[in-house]
Formats: C-alpha cells, structure tokens, sequence
C-alpha cells in the first residue's frame, strides 16, 4: 500500500482563511491574490507576512506600486510594526518603486534601479529572501510588471514561480483587474500560478459586500463557496460559515441587447 505522505501546510493566520483553505496553504505554493480597487489585496498580503513575523517565519514584501515608507506606515495602522522584525534581519521590503530617487529610498536596504529591469528585480528578490531567510513573500502587484508588456505576464509570473518556489517560499503575487473583469489579471498568469484567490466587491441592492473565493489550490481541498469578509482596524476577518450569492453578468453580456 502507497503512504500517502500528509501535505505540509502554512497558516495564513487570518481568521477564517485557514478554515476555508482545510488548513491553510501547501507550501511552496505561489498563489495569485487576484482583485479590483478597494478589494483589500495589499492588506490581505500584508497580514499574511505580518503573522509569518509573529510565528517566526521571515518575510519578503516587494513593493512595486507604493514607496517603502508608506508600505511600512499603512501596515502599522493595523498594528503591524515590521520596522523591529527588519532590525533583527527577518523582515525586508524590496523597493521596486522609487528607482532609489529620494533621501527616504537612498536609505532602503534592496533597491531595484529600474522598475523595468525584471533580471534585476529577480536578483535582488533573491538577494532579500536569502539574506532573511524568507519564508513567506509577496509580490505587489505583479500587474505592474507586465502592464506594458501583456505578453510577457506569464512568463515573468513563470519566473517568479520557479524561483520562489525554489527557495522554499509560500508566496501570494497580487494581480489587479478591472472592476468589470472576470479574469484574473494577464493573459495565462492563472495557469502558471498553483493558486487563485479572488477578492470581490460588488454592489447587492444599494450596499457594498466585500466577498472571497478561492477558484483553485494545487495541493488541498478546499471551500468552493463564496465567503463574505470584512476589513477591521485589526486587518481582514473571513467568514467561513456564511455564502454570498452574487449574480454577475460579464460586460459583454451587459452590452447585449
């Protein structure tokens, strides 16, 4: 009889999630945090590597919309203070952002000179997860990288993948999409990446709800409902024992008479 070895997990740590995911991510997996504006993807991203932090597990934040600064300023608004963690080296954000213009950026530890140089984003991704030890990352947005260059998002989410993975890392690379689109952000990235994670908003008679599903992870099972979710002053709280029902019609099915 084949053993069948027991899948080693990484608990998100925010409430609800582990539930919805039987008990947290494989791990190794690089999922894609895939949603609108206002969704709460960065926060969701951020409470995964701020309760890494507090179990000991390092962490990677690469910033390629915000400056560092603000990275470490919205985070402490839910009270997480990365600033000690990165004293103690178990904590880095890799500052895509700023190119190093700025007396702020000149001060960052890992600085990529230019956004578009994606060999040098790698490298220094590599360099930070390394030198940290990182267990856990998150990539925001991956949208940025590939926004110009629509053809290259899988392979660079590909790339991403290999070397994550190959480090050891549990990773969640944010994708941003329309509001009105279904997808999942970039031509093909949803196959390459071992999981999709969506988070919604939507309108249902006059109100927005903020929902979560999760369209697929390599490696468990997991809840096939969609689950409704809140952002508090502590960070996000998902609902795992209630449903959602929300009726979407595509833009293209609104536009038909």
């Amino acid at each position: 009889m084949v053993e069948v070895m027991p899948v080693e997990r990484v608990e998100t740590g925010i409430p609800g999630m582990d539930q919805v995911l039987r008990g947290g991510l494989p791990r190794r997996n690089v999922v894609l945090l895939s949603g609108g504006p206002g969704t709460g993807k960065s926060i969701f991203g951020q409470q995964f590597l701020y309760n890494g932090l507090l179990r000991g597990e390092a962490g990677v934040f690469v910033a390629l919309e915000e400056h560092p600064v603000q990275v470490r300023l919205l985070m402490s608004q839910f009270g997480w203070d990365v600033k000690e963690f990165e004293a103690k080296g178990s904590f880095a954000i890799v500052d895509a952002f700023t190119a190093g213009i700025g007396e702020a950026a000149k001060r960052e530890r890992y600085v990529v000179k230019s956004v578009d140089d994606f060999p040098s984003l790698i490298d220094m991704l590599r360099l930070a997860v390394k030198e940290v030890g990182a267990e856990r990352v998150v990539v925001d947005s991956v949208t940025t990288l590939y926004i110009t260059k629509p053809a290259m998002a899988r392979g660079m989410v590909m790339q991403l993948k290999r070397v994550l993975s190959g480090l050891g890392c549990t990773s969640f690379l944010i994708s941003q999409v329309s509001v009105t689109e279904r997808g999942f952000g970039g031509p093909g990235v949803e196959h390459a990446a071992d999981g999709i994670i969506r988070l919604d908003l939507d309108e249902i008679d006059g109100r927005l709800y903020r929902s979560l599903i999760v369209w697929k992870m390599r490696g468990t099972a997991h809840s096939m409902a969609r689950h409704p979710f809140e952002i508090t002053d502590k960070g996000i709280i998902i609902y795992p024992d209630r449903h959602l029902s929300v009726s979407r019609k595509a833009s293209s099915e609104a536009g038909e008479g």
